[in-house]
């Protein structure tokens, strides 16, 4: 895997998603929001597609958008569906994700990133535009969410939402990943410095609400979730994020594991597939390519006390149910070492 970094500063550089057409309930983009249309194609191993197999799960979009999961270990051609029978994924009929990308633009050379949405008639990507995908599952495709699926972005409350989202991203969800691919000490610092503020930031805001924004789960948990489940398992050594592992910042390992153990979370976790991905595919970072047996996961499992602060999780909706029997990872808890 090639890891993009300026050559200059050090830095890491993530690309732009470069398919960023919507799927939306009057088609405007030429994607009418239709069931059974689309395929949600996703690593249970990357953070950012690992948003929207959340969402799937509490907006009850699992009949109507269906999941194809790629390997968590990638050759030279990124994502591919070796997981299942004769190595191609059994609705778009592809092996690689690489050809639906190609199918949208046969002069594309850029990276091949999760989440995608691939039309399923054409096999096209549709977009790779993960920040608008969960948005869009939201706001755009309510005609087909279960009954009593939460409001995930409030209008109220969208403007603090964003604000909180674009912390997150600039010094947690993405300045893990500056910290760990960065080439040059400074970089590295800058990252290392930068995250652990927001996290002692977001411990202060935490400690006396439940949720981010309001008092039920939005999109701004769900984004931090993501990143918060892979501290431990990869970023703390990994990505030498490791001023304090998780589990040693009590509030914030409190309110992990309170959305852990809430429906749709948890269970769309993989641990396995989190832990062979990063150190299987990140020679540069682990040139032993070894996959670490710990940390134990099921200390995830423990009471974490946080329902005394209130909140409602789902507002004035309904958990969701059991996940379909293909999803299921591991046991009913979700945890899977």
């Amino acid at each position: 895997m090639t890891i993009p970094t300026d050559p200059q500063t050090g830095e890491f550089r993530r690309s732009a998603n470069h398919f960023d057409a919507r799927v939306t309930a009057d088609g405007r983009d030429g994607w009418p929001v239709e069931a059974g249309r689309y395929r949600l194609v996703v690593s249970r191993a990357c953070p950012w597609a690992s948003r929207g197999l959340v969402v799937r799960r509490l907006l009850g979009l699992e009949s109507a958008l269906s999941v194809a999961v790629a390997d968590p270990i990638q050759d030279e051609k990124s994502w591919r569906f070796t997981l299942d029978p004769g190595d191609r994924d059994p609705v778009l009929g592809i092996k690689y994700l690489a050809e639906a990308y190609h199918a949208a633009d046969p002069h594309y050379m850029g990276g091949i990133s999760v989440p995608a949405i691939v039309d399923i008639p054409s096999k096209r990507l549709v977009s790779n535009d993960y920040p608008q995908i969960t948005l869009d599952l939201s706001t755009e495709w309510t005609s087909l969410h279960r009954p009593g699926a939460p409001d995930l972005y409030p209008e109220r409350l969208r403007g603090e939402i964003d604000d909180v989202n674009a912390g997150v991203y600039a010094d947690v969800n993405a300045a893990v990943y500056q910290a760990g691919f960065a080439t040059k000490q400074a970089a590295y610092e800058d990252a290392y410095t930068r995250l652990f503020a927001m996290l002692d930031a977001l411990s202060d805001r935490l400690e006396k609400q439940r949720y981010l924004v309001g008092d039920t789960i939005t999109e701004a948990d769900i984004r931090l979730f993501t990143t918060l489940v892979r501290f431990d398992a990869v970023y703390h050594g990994h990505f030498k994020c490791n001023r304090n592992k998780l589990t040693e910042m009590p509030v914030l390992w409190a309110y992990a594991r309170d959305l852990f153990q809430t429906p749709g979370f948890g269970d769309t976790v993989d641990f396995d597939h989190i832990k062979r991905h990063y150190h299987a595919v990140h020679e540069q970072v682990n040139p032993t390519r070894i996959v670490p047996l710990g940390p134990d996961p099921s200390g995830w499992t423990t009471p974490h006390h946080r329902e005394q602060l209130g909140g409602r999780p789902f507002g004035d909706g309904t958990p969701p149910g059991p996940p379909p029997e293909d999803e299921r990872i591991g046991d009913t808890d979700g945890v899977t070492a």
